[in-house]
């Protein structure tokens, strides 16, 4: 087949050759005008750096061990660890709370509906970092100081450093527990799997819902008794200027989680509430006729066929909590834009900090995209 100069096919081809010439120009322009700045300038390049000794401390390390004489690629892993911390309980907590309230939105219940509209009407229309202010001066403001904290349950404290609550002490029985826990986790998810082939085949569905609850618990519990049922707390008690033992939720953790949990979590009830507007009428009206109350109905019937209206609006709320988390930074709370611009102040090198932010970034977003995108094609209706 030839081609003539004048045809749309060689013309589209030619005009994105050329776009593409046009991209790699400029991106070789501007990394070779960077790197002869920098040079000019003395300033070093690379990720050298992250081999170095930080030299500072960070005061949220739950999770990862740290000193100030760690390097800083250790420092950046404890704010990406705290980045992760705060974006999955968000998540899960902003998912149910959400869920919950676009639920009460439709509501026959005169004063719950109107109730939960107040809130999203309120929450969403508020700017986010004004919400972190308010959630922080809660509680640093308002609470007492660790000298006379409030104890609402025994064992608990609230106080303007923290929420203080006893956990289990340590035991080499726990090791076997969390075990148990992931592998009755697997059970549970293969289970599930096994369930869907088999009502595909013969109509019937096992009791997926209380088999997955005992391969949940069970295993766990045993483990725990084999390894001799240990039921040490570790309590918190007040001593010095502070409390020691037990657990503590730091206030910029706290503050960072409620208002990201309550912000998102009003957006996610519209979603819910469209997605279930989106469902037919005679679909109530048949769960009805079956014989279904309102809940059951809600839960077996109308939630699994709004999944599908409800999952893609969803994916975009959780992108948006991930990288909202990086208004941490605002209140004190050491994640990972936080330590990264402490990184890039001592060590000047800014770019290479920038750049560690953006790819992190793009990865949680890509990943938690790549999830629900398999989720909502697994959800997806398809033609028998």
């Amino acid at each position: 087949m030839r081609l003539s100069a004048g045809d749309p096919k060689l013309r589209a081809v030619a005009y994105q050759a050329g776009a593409i010439v046009a991209a790699v120009l400029i991106g070789w322009y501007l990394v070779s005008n960077t790197l002869a700045n920098l040079e000019a300038r003395h300033i070093a390049s690379g990720f050298g750096f992250l081999s170095r000794e930080a030299g500072f401390e960070i005061g949220e390390t739950t999770l990862i061990p740290y000193s100030a004489a760690d390097t800083y690629l250790r420092a950046l892993t404890v704010g990406l660890a705290n980045t992760f911390r705060v974006a999955l309980i968000g998540i899960v907590a902003a998912t149910v709370l959400g869920t919950l309230i676009g639920l009460a939105r439709l509501s026959r219940n005169w004063l719950v509906a109107k109730l939960a509209a107040a809130y999203v009407e309120f929450v969403r229309n508020v700017p986010l970092l004004v919400q972190l202010f308010f959630w922080y001066a809660i509680i640093t403001e308002n609470l007492p100081g660790p000298r006379a904290a409030i104890e609402p349950l025994p064992g608990v404290y609230l106080a303007n450093r923290g929420i203080f609550f006893p956990v289990p002490a340590w035991d080499a029985a726990y090791t076997w527990v969390i075990g148990a826990l992931a592998a009755g986790i697997v059970a549970a998810i293969a289970f599930a799997w096994w369930a869907d082939k088999h009502q595909a085949k013969t109509g019937r569905r096992p009791p997926v819902s209380e088999v997955a609850l005992a391969l949940l618990i069970a295993p766990p519990v045993i483990a725990w008794l084999v390894g001799g049922a240990p039921t040490t707390m570790s309590v918190p008690a007040f001593e010095g200027f502070n409390f020691s033992g037990g657990a503590v939720l730091a206030p910029e953790f706290a503050a960072l989680t409620a208002g990201l949990i309550t912000y998102t979590a009003s957006f996610i009830a519209e979603i819910v509430r469209a997605g279930v507007l989106a469902i037919h009428r005679g679909q109530f009206e048949a769960a009805y006729a079956l014989g279904l109350r309102r809940g059951l109905t809600m839960r077996l019937v109308v939630l699994p066929q709004a999944l599908r209206v409800i999952v893609p609006p969803l994916t975009s709320q959780y992108l948006n909590l991930a990288k909202n988390s990086s208004l941490a930074v605002a209140i004190g709370y050491p994640d990972l834009v936080s330590i990264a611009n402490t990184t890039m102040n001592q060590t000047g090198q800014a770019i290479e900090g920038i750049a560690i932010i953006m790819a992190v970034y793009l990865t949680i977003s890509l990943s938690i995209s790549a999830f629900m995108n398999w989720y909502n094609a697994r959800i997806a209706l398809t033609e028998r």
